[in-house]
């Protein structure tokens, strides 16, 4: 069975979650995007707003609809909640007879509620998941932080010129991953329940079943969604981009995509998937303390490939072909999936405006196939 929640039932389902031990999160205006943050009231959210992306370009526009919900994404991703930016791992301390103590860092995390999580984001949160849990060397810190969230996702009813989320099927309905999933229609929220931690916050709402013009509503939103969406991965993001790409690692396209890439690591910043990191000691003065931790990396800094006095990847070509070949190749040998899941944040933040859908498409020959606006 499904639900409606009108807007006006936003304030106390916050408030429901409040109860239950959750600190709430969802996308609210801040620096000229969408970002999730705090919030306490329905008022924050980006009402009668949508994103504008390009290439290289994201703006913000009213709509002068009252739709919470009529943009694509930000630049932030689930990432930041379960594998977070810098981490203490462990600290040593030294005592006054120059005894070293190692203790590992406690996890820390408190019970989040996100509201507004995408389809992509969750799928995302999905390769993330085979990454760093379905493995012999699983990271209980990500498990945690993982464990922590009550997740309602937003299927999407817009689509940025950048989505490509149809053609990685990953959007722009949720299909995996959260507690409750809403879609917005006229007055509110057509709400499907997941997990019996969803139900339990329904539960305390006392919501109305949801009407057939809802249901078919949704139905719409979701479509007008796909039918909006003018770039696509070749293959369909498959298997079949490793073979590609395997086969093709001199192709001239990686000379012509270097003279534009800054390396600037934003692609990978903003990615919901990549997961490179480093790892820090921060020493205090006197020597009786160090703290050990990760904080995010990028494939396209030198210091990534460094090693035993050399730089592997030693130019702006290499680091690119790494990226592009590790996320649509060599992630299918080590996790069975793509690292790619179509939300385009790749391109919209890029400063010089590359697009993975159209790097692939050359090197795979497929440019005839790909649709333009």
């Amino acid at each position: 069975m499904n639900y409606f929640l009108p807007y006006e039932k936003l304030n106390p389902l916050f408030a429901a979650l409040k109860t239950q031990g959750y600190d709430c999160i969802a996308p609210q205006v801040r620096d000229g995007t969408i970002v999730y943050d705090e919030i306490i009231d329905a008022k924050q959210l980006p009402w009668g707003m949508r994103d504008i992306q390009q290439p290289g370009s994201y703006q913000l526009e009213a709509t002068g609809t009252e739709e919470a919900f009529a943009w694509a994404n930000g630049a932030q991703a689930l990432k930041p909640l379960t594998f977070k930016p810098k981490e203490s791992l462990w600290e040593v301390t030294r005592d006054t007879n120059g005894k070293l103590t190692f203790k590992p860092a406690q996890v820390q995390a408190k019970p989040t509620a996100i509201f507004g999580a995408r389809a992509c984001d969750l799928a995302g949160l999905a390769v993330q998941s085979k990454t760093f849990i379905d493995n012999k060397y699983q990271d209980k810190r990500f498990i945690v932080h993982k464990n922590a969230l009550f997740i309602i996702a937003v299927n999407c009813g817009y689509a940025s010129s950048n989505c490509f989320c149809v053609s990685t099927n990953t959007g722009p309905k949720a299909t995996q991953g959260y507690d409750l999933a809403f879609t917005e229609v006229e007055q509110g929220f057509l709400v499907e329940i997941a997990t019996d931690k969803g139900k339990q916050v329904i539960d305390a709402l006392s919501l109305s079943e949801a009407e057939k013009k809802h249901e078919q509503q949704a139905i719409n939103k979701t479509k007008q969604a796909t039918d909006m969406q003018t770039k696509q991965m070749p293959k369909n993001n498959s298997r079949a981009l490793r073979d590609i790409l395997m086969d093709n690692l001199n192709h001239p396209q990686w000379d012509k995509v270097a003279e534009r890439c800054l390396s600037c690591g934003n692609c990978t910043m903003v990615c919901p998937t990549c997961f490179c990191h480093h790892e820090t000691e921060s020493a205090s003065i006197d020597g009786t303390h160090s703290e050990h931790a990760r904080e995010w990396d990028s494939c396209f800094s030198s210091g990534h490939s460094y090693i035993h006095g050399k730089v592997i990847r030693e130019d702006t070509r290499t680091r690119y072909r790494q990226w592009l070949t590790h996320k649509l190749g060599s992630w299918w040998d080590q996790f069975d999936t793509s690292g790619c899941v179509g939300c385009g944040r790749c391109v919209t933040w890029c400063p010089v405006g590359i697009d993975i859908t159209e790097e692939m498409a050359i090197i795979a020959d497929d440019t005839n196939k790909v649709k333009k606006p």
